[in-house]
């Protein structure tokens, strides 16, 4: 059986699990134009994540994925973490947030898998690592398609050994951030490893990088990939929680106004370069998700603000060559 036929897709397309852009909205809407939606959950807890799938549930009957972020042990001492959080000083006064600290996150891993079995959720997929094999089979038994994340054919290969039923390809064309979980970090174009992946990945494969016209698509099915998945074109979707400011930074892009940071999270993400991505260069970052954490209050308000230059904007390389519409709109350019 296929990979369209397992997840009951009409086209070979997956809408990314970004989170912190993807809505219900967005979901549904994928569903509905014969995509695969994402939940991205990795920020999420236990219950908004259910509160998430529900409210997907009540607009569509057709599968949809939720994506969670495998939790690493972090060491770090509370020196780094004050060093880091000093480095950000002038930017919160220049917000006007209070100097008051930042709340640092914990990880609701565990029961957000159990949610996703509770939930009847079709499909499951994991980024920055691998889940244990308890968590797999427990998701197995339950009859849930499990996804992993890869960025090199070392990590692919992990994906495939420890029993996951697909491999998302991620290249490092890709926006937002990188699925890597093997260091040091290598990036990796989505081309070599499509070619490094033949004759050594044999569980389905979804190109993941760059990917935003037709002959994108049709290139990386040639190429040894069954699906393919895509994000920055559907950050600009009518249904994204993308801000304003953000849609339009892509939709006015003319080339490829990208690069890699680990800036505002502690983890390589390829987004639009912008002044904090510049002036953090060298400066003290807190490993993730920590520095995720200290830069939260920092983004969310030059969201409000529409400073540009102090958001995340995560785009891939290929940008410039997405279109405003709904996610109906879009699927149907792709697929035309």
């Amino acid at each position: 059986m296929s990979l369209l036929e397992k997840l009951k897709m009409k086209w070979p397309i997956i809408q990314a699990p970004m989170a912190g852009v993807t809505t219900p909205e967005m979901v549904i809407a994928s569903a509905e134009a014969g995509i695969l939606g994402s939940i991205g959950a990795g920020y999420l807890n236990a219950d908004v994540t259910r509160e998430f799938i529900k409210a997907v549930k009540s607009e569509t009957t057709k599968p949809f994925a939720v994506n969670l972020f495998v939790p690493k042990e972090v060491n770090t001492s509370k020196q780094e973490l004050e060093e880091a959080y000093n480095v950000l000083k002038p930017y919160r006064k220049k917000l006007m947030i209070a100097d008051e600290g930042a709340l640092l996150s914990t990880t609701d891993f565990d029961a957000q898998v159990d949610v996703i079995i509770e939930e009847d959720v079709k499909v499951c997929s994991f980024t920055f690592g691998l889940p244990s094999g308890e968590v797999i089979k427990k998701l197995h038994e339950h009859e849930i398609f499990t996804i992993g994340t890869a960025t090199t054919i070392e990590e692919a290969l992990l994906v495939q050994d420890c029993g996951l039923d697909a491999v998302v390809l991620q290249g490092e064309e890709a926006g937002g951030h990188r699925g890597s979980f093997i260091e040091p970090y290598q990036f990796v174009s989505l081309q070599k490893l499509l070619e490094g992946a033949k004759g050594k990945i044999t569980i389905p494969i979804i190109a993941a990088g760059g990917i935003a016209t037709k002959e994108h698509i049709q290139q990386a099915i040639e190429a040894g990939a069954e699906a393919v998945q895509i994000g920055t074109a559907f950050v600009v979707s009518e249904e994204s929680g993308a801000s304003e400011v953000y849609k339009n930074q892509i939709l006015l892009a003319e080339e490829d106004v990208t690069a890699l940071t680990s800036a505002f999270s502690g983890k390589p993400a390829r987004g639009i370069e912008n002044d904090f991505m510049v002036f953090m260069e060298g400066n003290k970052i807190a490993p993730y998700p920590y520095q995720n954490d200290l830069t939260k209050t920092i983004r969310l308000r030059a969201e409000e603000l529409g400073f540009y230059s102090l958001l995340a904007m995560w785009a891939g390389k290929n940008l410039h060559l997405v279109e405003k519409g709904s996610v109906k709109d879009i699927v149907n350019r792709l697929t035309k």
